[in-house]
């Protein structure tokens, strides 16, 4: 007789799509224009004093709780962004407007024409 295979996931054994408690990778854009990184996070329903931003060595975190007393719900948001290129740290700056959060890393240009040439032989 053989033996019940584990639930792969904490969801596995709940008679419910796992779907349900996954957040796709749509929920944010990112991408570099006018010398400077660009990251827009849908963020519907949190009021600005509920995330945090933060800058960690090449990585932006960007953290969320939202608390629904009326619902009796609670909503948490976690992501880390690493970026290529490094970033001019002081002049990061954020915005969180109509739910969306809208991050702007300038990139640091003597940074980006750091590094040794290696000689291509032929």
């Amino acid at each position: 007789m053989a033996l019940p295979r584990p639930a792969s996931t904490w969801t596995g054994g709940m008679d419910m799509p796992s779907r349900l408690f996954e957040r796709g990778s749509d929920d944010y854009q990112l991408y570099e224009q006018d010398d400077e990184f660009v990251l827009a996070v849908e963020l519907p329903g949190f009021d600005p004093a509920e995330l945090t931003v933060s800058w960690d060595d090449g990585t932006l975190n960007v953290a969320g709780e939202h608390e629904d007393e009326f619902r009796g719900t609670r909503r948490t948001y976690h992501r880390r962004f690493r970026f290529p290129k490094t970033i001019e740290k002081e002049e990061i700056e954020a915005e969180y407007e109509n739910g969306v959060l809208t991050v702007r890393l300038p990139i640091a240009f003597e940074a980006a024409t750091s590094g040794t040439e290696i000689e291509i032989e032929s």
